[in-house]
Parts: C-alpha cells; sequence; structure tokens
C-alpha cells in the first residue's frame, strides 16, 4: 500500500496471484521469519516477489503488444473494475482511441463489462 501510494503501478502488479500460486514458500517465509523472530526473511521473500511481478511488467511493457496480447496481460493482473484511464496507465504508449478499441473487444470477447457512458464508462473483469 505504501509504495502504491508513491508509485501507482504497484496497484496493478498481481501480488495476490503470485501469493496464491506460491502460497507453501509464502507461509514458509513467514513460518522462519516467525520463529527467527526477525522480519528479514520474509522482507527479503516479498522483495523478491515485487522483483518477479516488475521483471514480468516490464518484459510485457518493453514489447510491442497487439490488441489481444495487451487484454490478456491486463487480464492477468487482476484488476476488477477500471476506467480507460486505468487501462492507460498499464499501457502508457496506446492513444486514448486504440485503448477505447481494446476495451470494446474486451468486452466482445467477454473479458469484459462495459457499464456507463463516455467519461463516466467503467469495466468491470469478467
Amino acid at each position: 500500500m505504501i509504495l502504491k501510494q508513491e508509485y501507482p503501478v504497484f496497484g496493478y502488479l498481481p501480488f495476490e496471484t503470485m501469493i496464491s500460486e506460491n502460497q507453501e514458500d509464502y507461509y514458509k517465509a513467514l513460518g522462519n521469519s516467525d520463529k527467527s523472530g526477525s522480519s528479514i526473511i520474509f522482507i527479503e521473500y516479498m522483495l523478491e516477489l515485487i522483483n518477479q511481478a516488475l521483471d514480468e511488467y516490464l518484459s510485457f511493457s518493453n514489447r510491442p503488444m497487439k490488441r489481444r496480447d495487451r487484454l490478456e496481460y491486463f487480464k492477468s493482473i487482476g484488476v476488477e473494475v477500471f476506467s480507460r484511464k486505468h487501462y492507460m496507465d498499464i499501457f502508457k504508449d496506446i492513444s486514448t482511441s486504440t485503448a477505447s478499441r481494446d476495451l470494446q473487444e474486451g468486452v466482445k470477447l467477454g473479458i469484459f463489462q462495459k457499464s456507463g457512458d463516455k467519461r463516466n464508462t467503467i469495466y468491470k473483469l469478467l
């Protein structure tokens, strides 16, 4: 939450998914920290998780992506409710019209549900 306040990208990184996929390691790091009486082991584990999430984000951000790639990546980060602006915060190199076309395609494919109109449009991940 602290990182998200300063750097909004942290709100879009899939930490919950990564922890869920690696629950055994998460609880092991938490338990080892508890046994040692120091949070260093857990902090190191979480920093590695942050590093992995940022590496994945940067690998997607630094390559040209097609519409389907962007939609699949956005879906994978698990943002449940968002606007076009939030979508563009992830894909900074696309225009507003490209973002709108992406989101229209996402609705058509059943990835998102659209509600509202124009600037008040909100999308929900299905």
